[in-house]
């Protein structure tokens, strides 16, 4: 299809993808305020070796997945539910915490959402303090040199988890247009055999026109 054809195709249709991307932008636009906003506030916790010794680093990076493991479980949510005195099951505040590790930065990350911006930040706080108690009673144990601890880099860091709702609003008008585009080609796709002027004889069949009997004779 010559390409002077597609520009035909979008001035005589071009309102369709319009309307359609309109319609679908709007209707997400609307879609996203009407939504609970869900927060999630994230805090890093710094593993630190005693000693910058290469054994020992190399053991704390191997370590770190070992604290991961500690940390997400049922017993880790139960401690933190009795100490913010929630109204939750276990399994349901893990469900909003997502704990990971950084072996190149000797970080762990804790995620935790809520609709409740200084509830995600306490239970964030809250899940790190655990750790660091835990480490401080385990260090204990050991002989100084071989101790690994834990410090929170900063306070918790709160954002705007869901809906975005400029995201959703362009991927709203996206989506409009492939629909648009859909029905654009079906229209075509319908009138692709109707013959109206000689410029669709021409079109169709790749022929020239020579002459056209006038409107009035053909009333005759």
């Amino acid at each position: 299809m010559p390409l002077t054809e597609y520009f035909r195709i979008l001035w005589r249709r071009g309102w369709i993808l319009a309307l359609m991307a309109v319609l679908t932008a709007a209707a997400a636009f609307a879609f996203s305020r009407l939504q609970t906003p869900i927060y999630q506030s994230t805090v890093y916790i710094l593993v630190k070796p005693s000693r910058p010794d290469f054994g020992l680093t190399q053991s704390a990076k191997i370590l770190l997945r070992n604290y991961v493991a500690w940390m997400d479980t049922d017993n880790r949510a139960r401690e933190v539910i009795d100490l913010l005195q929630l109204d939750k099951e276990p399994q349901a505040l893990r469900g909003d915490v997502t704990i990971a590790s950084d072996d190149s930065r000797f970080v762990i990350q804790i995620d935790a959402k809520s609709e409740n911006q200084a509830l995600a930040s306490n239970v964030a706080k809250q899940w790190a303090l655990l750790f660091l108690q835990w480490r401080d009673t385990e260090n204990n144990k050991q002989r100084r040199e071989d101790w690994v601890a834990g410090e929170i880099l900063d306070e918790p860091r709160i954002s705007l988890d869901r809906p975005n709702t400029r995201i959703n609003t362009v991927a709203g008008a996206v989506l409009g247009v492939l629909l648009g585009g859909v029905i654009v080609f079906f229209l075509e796709y319908l009138e692709s055999s109707v013959i109206r002027s000689a410029a669709d004889i021409e079109r169709q069949f790749g022929m020239a026109v020579l002459g056209a009997i006038p409107a009035a004779e053909r009333k005759r």
